[in-house]
């Protein structure tokens, strides 16, 4: 943030707009998202999204006024808008029922490796340097795309039966008996195509608005949680509270990939709902200490405990985070719609995740210059929030196929 805004002589305003840009864009990536996948594929949806990220990262890399900057942020904003939805649901399409969970979750525990990347090398490399490194791992996806088959129910949707068969057998093993899970697909797609010319009014039927309000109440309460500021400027918190930022930063680069590791592990053990509660409740916690941290740091006597709170409550924030708040709403969304309604849902949830984290992260700073710690006493209500309604509304889908949980919602 610092080296940004001295180097292209950045107001906090204008920093806080390209800080902002990327979950904007990646709201307009999610209006074409679902749109995108049911047209052209996962595969195809994805390499498009390769070239905007590409773009993107060259623009920020080489930029020379804030024009070209928040261009750059722009783009890979938009090619996250679409990796966002495509990732999830392609994953949990083409995963045995099982270990759906776990591999699902893996799309989170992989970011993370980003996050810790991005966290331990901006220690010591320039700006401009972070953003070629960027570049890599969407190099890495193009060349990757060609070894991967598509969807199964996607193939199925487009009447393409034999890459049905062959893509399950690709995705199974070679001995594995892939008649009945072809059957369940075909299926299902033929009673989703019944229902196929549905339009934007049809979703607020009172059948989907059990899924409806699970998918866009998860993913609100995701990104106003407090992870924008947390993730995004978790440099400027340490210093606010007087913490070395570079000691936090390297720390946090060094747990944040372990902690993904628990909630693999545990999605599949423990269950959606108890993970999503206990995440939510360590979230709560951990905005709680922040909120004390910030609001003693100028009290006498004790304001020495403000750096050491400030520390244990980001660490805990994102430890808890990656367990359970960061991944499990994708999850659940890529679960809980039916094939009908998959495209329009799946849109409507991810742009209503990006236009609230892009609200979010736009005012991040100027609520810190408000009240650090008015910031995180409304975070922590908001996770507090998110135990109430994950108790209230949201099923365990743990151990069901897509389809067993299309029909627990009918029934």
């Amino acid at each position: 943030m610092s080296s940004i805004m001295t180097d292209l002589d950045l107001s906090l305003a204008q920093f806080s707009l390209f800080g902002s840009l990327s979950t904007f864009g990646g709201m307009i990536g999610a209006i074409f998202s679902a749109k995108a996948a049911s047209a052209f594929g996962n595969k195809m949806t994805l390499w498009l999204a390769d070239i905007f990220c590409i773009t993107g990262w060259f623009a920020i890399a080489l930029a020379k006024n804030i024009i070209w900057l928040d261009l750059g942020r722009f783009f890979v904003g938009i090619g996250i808008g679409l990796i966002s939805y495509v990732v999830p649901v392609y994953v949990a399409e083409i995963t045995p029922k099982h270990v759906r969970g776990a591999f699902t979750f893996s799309n989170q525990l992989l970011q993370n490796c980003g996050v810790a990347i991005a966290y331990y090398f901006g220690n010591f490399l320039s700006w401009r340097s972070l953003a070629f490194i960027g570049i890599i791992p969407c190099g890495i996806q193009v060349i990757g795309l060609f070894f991967i088959p598509e969807s199964p129910r996607w193939l199925a949707k487009k009447g393409r039966d034999k890459e049905v068969e062959d893509a399950l057998q690709k995705l199974r093993g070679k001995r594995y008996d892939i008649v009945l899970e072809t059957r369940e697909i075909k299926i299902s797609v033929e009673v989703s195509k019944q229902n196929s010319n549905m339009g934007i009014r049809s979703l607020f039927r009172k059948r989907y608005a059990h899924q409806l309000t699970i998918g866009i109440g998860l993913m609100l309460l995701q990104q106003l949680c407090g992870t924008a500021g947390i993730g995004s400027y978790g440099s400027t918190l340490f210093k606010l509270g007087g913490f070395p930022a570079r000691i936090g930063m390297t720390v946090l680069s060094l747990i944040v990939v372990p902690k993904s590791f628990m909630g693999l592990i545990l999605v599949d053990r423990w269950g959606r709902r108890p993970l999503l509660m206990t995440s939510a409740f360590g979230l709560c916690l951990s905005c709680i200490l922040l909120a004390v941290a910030f609001g003693v740091k100028d009290v006498p006597d004790i304001e020495k405990i403000s750096p050491i709170f400030t520390f244990i409550g980001i660490l805990s924030f994102t430890m808890m985070f990656a367990v359970g708040m960061g991944a499990l709403p994708w999850i659940i969304m890529s679960e809980i719609f039916p094939m009908d309604i998959k495209v329009l849902a799946g849109s409507l949830v991810t742009i209503a995740n990006w236009f609230t984290g892009w609200i979010a992260n736009y005012c991040f700073n100027f609520m810190l210059v408000w009240s650090p710690t008015g910031t995180f006493i409304l975070s922590g209500i908001i996770c507090g929030v998110a135990i109430v309604f994950t108790w209230c509304l949201v099923p365990e889908t743990r151990g069901l196929t897509l389809e067993e949980i299309q029909l627990s919602f009918a029934n």
